[in-house]
């Protein structure tokens, strides 16, 4: 499975199959994923990418790094 969003994909999340009104199908997607406050990059053909993990959420729970005291604090 890639680590991005497919177009088809991006199409079913955003709604948006087709341009209109003059601009383009790709340029609408990212004023969806804007208006969703999904974060993208837009590739060298003008293409918004979606990190799948975003969408998904991820599965690793990040821990908080216990916090470090030097020996003498405990006296």
């Amino acid at each position: 499975m890639s680590s991005f969003l497919t177009p088809e994909e991006i199409k079913e999340l955003t709604g948006v199959k087709q341009g209109k009104r003059g601009k383009s199908r790709e340029v609408l997607q990212a004023a969806a994923l804007r208006t969703m406050r999904i974060p993208f990059y837009i590739n060298a053909v003008g293409r918004p990418i979606v990190v799948r993990a975003i969408i998904e959420g991820s599965e690793k729970k990040e821990e908080a790094a216990p916090s470090w005291e030097p020996a003498f604090a405990h006296g």
